[in-house]
């Protein structure tokens, strides 16, 4: 049984799995990615991979926190994940950070990396 997560956090194992590996990363294809997710999460683990709620598009799925955190990008490369604020518990100053990546199981990572493999396969197509 796959864990749910929030797609923001998601979202930024994506980013710095396909900045890492340079290769071109934006709101769409990160739309495209959650996706691809969504769906072989849905698969092998019978329920959603995120806490928000999925919306099916003729184009694809798409998790509207994650699409408005990064409409202003537009068709940019995203270099860093979004940013969030927190307040750690008694203290009075509000810390800006990026989104955590998600502490993923094996078979999670498994899962996750193989929709990246298939997203760069598809960019090599493009390419070719």
């Amino acid at each position: 049984m796959g864990n749910v997560y929030r797609a923001q956090n998601v979202t930024a194992y994506i980013i710095y799995e396909l900045n890492e590996s340079q290769h071109f990363v934006n709101n769409l294809s990160i739309q495209n990615l959650l996706s691809t997710v969504e769906t072989k999460w849905q698969q092998t683990f019978g329920h959603s991979a995120f806490e928000e709620i999925v919306y099916a598009k003729e184009e694809g799925y798409i998790v509207k926190e994650v699409f408005e955190e990064y409409e202003a990008n537009g068709t940019s490369h995203i270099a860093l994940p979004a940013t969030e604020y927190y307040l750690k518990y008694g203290s009075f100053q509000l810390i800006e950070r990026t989104y955590a990546v998600p502490n993923f199981t094996q078979e999670e990572i498994k899962l996750v990396q193989s929709a990246l493999a298939q997203y760069r396969y598809r960019l090599f197509l493009q390419a070719s």
